[in-house]
This record gives structure tokens, sequence and C-alpha cells, in this order.
């Protein structure tokens, strides 16, 4: 079966567009290399959206929380009913190997078939490749780039590395719950960009040696009890049982070339698309949500991307109408 589009990302901007696609008639594959909104699966456990539950809606179904923000459980509650209220056509746990051309068409070629599609729409986001530190000793098991909840840290010697919202809340929130907490920060001070009632948390916890903190440092190597850092004093070894290092993600910038799809000359390496249509500078591949930012990653959310689905499928459905 040759499909009217294939849309590679089964986050909530991917079942936008499939949804989108279901309306207007075209045949349509959401492929994932992961579960459902594999991303918000990975969220911290007790993770709360910054958004209220009706800018995260789509597809006309409504969202109820039990609380003025919703919460990952309600995230994943919702997301499940969308896809089962418009029977959404869904491969998950599939991961895409690589995309050719095929005259006019594409071929998407998976762990587990193959598939040919007039047209793409990537809606990969940017949650599944994080930014790794490149030191000796990141592959042990004590290193982990995820966090999911702080029980098993309790009594344990940890390090956060990072200055954003993710490492700020993985600090306190792995303190409050009885880990001894070391920050190492690659920057002179948190990022401005940290929640402004967070931020003054973190800050007295630091100044008051609750949570120890090394500004303008940066690991050098890790050993399974200890970790090496660089310090603006010098070389520190610190005794340590897990690294936490939320040091953030990035798109998947090699399935986009691989597809021939450009960037601009920028230090965001931003991918080239036309903002009406979403079209990229590759004819008939579409980039949905955060993908659309490149390294940029804070541009696109769901409550701002959402509107991308209706102007991929109407620029679809428009080639269509005139091949026809």
């Amino acid at each position: 079966m040759k499909y009217d589009l294939i849309i590679i990302g089964a986050g909530p901007i991917g079942l936008a567009c499939g949804i989108e696609a279901k309306k207007a008639g075209l045949s349509y594959l959401i492929i994932d290399k992961g579960c459902l909104v594999n991303s918000i699966y990975n969220y911290p456990l007790n993770m709360t959206f910054f958004s209220t539950s009706d800018r995260l809606e789509i597809g006309d179904v409504p969202f109820i929380s039990h609380g003025s923000k919703p919460t990952r459980f309600e995230a994943l509650e919702y997301y499940r009913r969308v896809a089962s209220s418009w029977e959404l056509s869904l491969k998950l746990y599939e991961r895409v190997l690589g995309v050719e051309k095929d005259d006019s068409d594409f071929v998407i070629n998976t762990e587990k078939s193959s598939y040919q599609s007039r047209a793409i729409v990537v809606a990969t986001g940017f949650y599944d490749i994080p930014y790794m530190m490149n030191v000796p000793g990141e592959d042990l098991p004590k290193v982990k780039h995820y966090y999911d909840e702080p029980h098993p840290y309790f009594g344990q010697k940890i390090i956060v590395v990072g200055a954003a919202n993710s490492a700020v809340d993985v600090a306190l929130e792995t303190y409050r719950k009885g880990a001894d907490v070391t920050m190492v920060v690659r920057e002179p001070a948190l990022l401005d960009t940290v929640k402004y009632w967070v931020k003054p948390d973190i800050e007295n916890r630091i100044k008051e040696g609750s949570i120890k903190a090394h500004f303008n440092s940066e690991i050098t190597a890790i050993r399974k009890y200890e970790v090496e850092i660089e310090t603006p004093d010098g070389p520190l070894t610190l005794e340590n049982d897990f690294v936490l290092a939320m040091t953030g993600y990035k798109p998947n910038f090699d399935l986009l070339e691989s597809m021939g799809v450009g960037f601009k000359e920028d230090e965001m390496k931003t991918p080239l698309y036309d903002d009406k249509t979403n079209e990229s500078n590759a004819e008939n591949v579409y980039l949905a949500g955060v993908v659309c930012g490149g390294y940029k990653t804070n541009k696109w959310f769901i409550e701002n991307s959402r509107d991308h689905a209706p102007k991929i499928i109407d620029s679809i459905k428009s080639k269509a109408a005139v091949k026809s």
C-alpha cells in the first residue's frame, strides 16, 4: 500500500497530524521507535506541565485535569484517549532505519517493514538524543541522562550536571528525599531561564551548603565510586554513587539530513522550511513541532505548534488536487 503521508513520531504533534490527515480523508501511518507520546512517558514521574490542560488539547478531545496544571500521568491518559477516540493508525516500537527516494515517492525502512509514501512528516521532537559529556566513564550504569524519581538516590552521593530547570528540579527533589547532592555547572551561575519561583529555593540551598555546587566546572572522568572534576581552583576528586547528567537534548539531525533537509547558517542549526506550509527545502518532507527549532528546543511547545498539523495537511491536499 502507498500512503499519502507517513508521520515519524507519535508525540502530541504527530498525533495531531494524523488526526488532520484522517479528517481530510488521506491515507496515513504514524510510526514511533517507542511508546505512544514517548517523550512524555520519559518525563520525571511527578512532573507537572507549565501549561494548562486546554493548551495541550488536540483533535477536539477535551483535556480535564484535577489541578490547574496537568500532570505527566494525566497527560499520558489523555493522549491514550485521543489515539483511541480517533482510532489512529499507529506503529509503535518500530524504529525508522532510513528513508529512500523512489522516483517521486519515499520508501521508509523500519526494523519491521518498509512503507511507501508520497509525503513524510517529521515530528520527532528532541527528547530522544541527550547531549553527551564525552568523558571517560560516561557509559557506566551509574550515569543517567534521564531522571524518573528520587527514591533510588536516598542516602547516595549524587552529582547533578547542568544549569537549567531540569538540573535544578532534580537537585532539589533528590536533596529533599535524602540524597547528598553536588551540582557541577559549566556556567558561572544558574541560567536566568530557571523558573522564577524555584530559583530562590535552589540559590538558598546552595548558599547554606545543603546542596553543594561547583560553578565554571566540568566533569573530566567518571569511575565506579568517584568522579574527577575540573574547577577554577584546580582538579578535584569526589566520592560518588550516581551522576545525573541533565545536559539537555537535541533533535535527530541525522534523520533530517538523510532526507535532504538543509539548515540555516546559524548557531541553532535551524532546519529550512516554509512557515506557511511547514514544508522543508526537501520536496514533500514536512516538519512539525519542536524539530522546527533546531538546537533552540524551547521555541516550540505543544501549545504553539498544534497549528502545524492543519497547515501541513492543507499543503498535501492542495498538491494532490493539482495532480488530479
